[in-house]
């Protein structure tokens, strides 16, 4: 036996390598693949949260708010906020602003109609159902 690879044996260690990787690969796209939908809730998605979630775009709450680690990080974490603060409050919270308490930031006044603010708050308790393995580390996001 000779010392060092041959070309012969890189060519069956690249081969047995890459047909290794790729197998993984596709392994745990299918894990992940059979995963989502029960981690997602997708089951529970209503008309409701659909209407939540296209005013949470239109409104771009993610450019202040994040949601379940993403957005922008100016105003508090939503990923979580039904299950703080409750549906009560997010509405009272939502109908109040801007409070001009002087040196704190404001939330914009988007004056929604009551179905506006229930379609909203569905969203955002949609939204604290997904299992996120325990993210946010804390309550308070």
């Amino acid at each position: 036996m000779s010392q060092g690879f041959t070309s012969q044996m890189a060519r069956n260690i690249f081969y047995g390598g890459t047909t290794f990787f790729v197998l993984l690969f596709a392994a745990l796209i299918f894990h992940t693949e059979t995963k989502i939908p029960e981690r997602s809730k997708s089951a529970e998605l209503t008309p409701a949260v659909v209407r939540g979630k296209h005013l949470w775009e239109t409104r771009n709450c993610i450019g202040c708010h994040t949601l379940l680690g993403e957005g922008a990080y100016f105003a508090p974490e939503l990923g979580n906020v039904y299950e703080r603060r409750g549906p009560d409050f997010i509405k009272g919270w939502i109908k109040a602003m801007p409070t001009n308490t002087p040196g704190r930031r404001q939330m914009p006044q988007f004056n929604f109609t009551d179905e506006q603010l229930n379609d909203l708050v569905e969203f955002l308790r949609w939204s604290n159902g997904i299992n996120t393995e325990k993210w946010p580390p804390n309550i308070e996001g």
